[in-house]
């Protein structure tokens, strides 16, 4: 499993969403990674402090990757919809909304104002 990892401002611990290598490749290769740069920040981890490449969620870029994640989750919806069919078993269900619930996942942590920086990691 990859993630991205969400850091408060505050020495609260970061939040960690996992994602499949698909997902990964998906939003790798997406307008998601070119929204802001990463830059090398010092920030506490468990009382040390470490350099890591990160994302600023200032007004602007939390703007811009939360249109994207809402136009992702929008045609994805779609497309589940079409996919799922009439009655699908709790397997199907399961694969087929994964991609979605991250998605959501991830919107909701760029929404959330306590996150100020998002680390890419591979």
């Amino acid at each position: 499993m990859l993630e991205f990892i969400f850091y408060p401002s505050n020495n609260q611990p970061p939040y960690y969403v996992e994602l499949s290598e698909d997902i990964y490749e998906w939003l790798a290769k997406s307008e998601f990674s070119k929204i802001g740069k990463s830059v090398p920040k010092n920030i506490l981890i468990d009382g040390e402090e470490e350099k890591l490449p990160l994302v600023k969620l200032g007004k602007d870029n939390r703007r811009k990757l939360r249109a994207f994640l809402l136009e992702a989750i929008s045609t994805e919806s779609d497309a589940l919809l079409i996919q799922l069919g009439e009655s699908p078993s709790k397997q199907e269900y399961q694969e087929c909304t994964y991609r979605l619930r991250v998605l959501q996942e991830l919107r909701k942590c760029v929404e959330n104002e306590n996150y100020q920086y998002l680390q890419r990691v591979v």
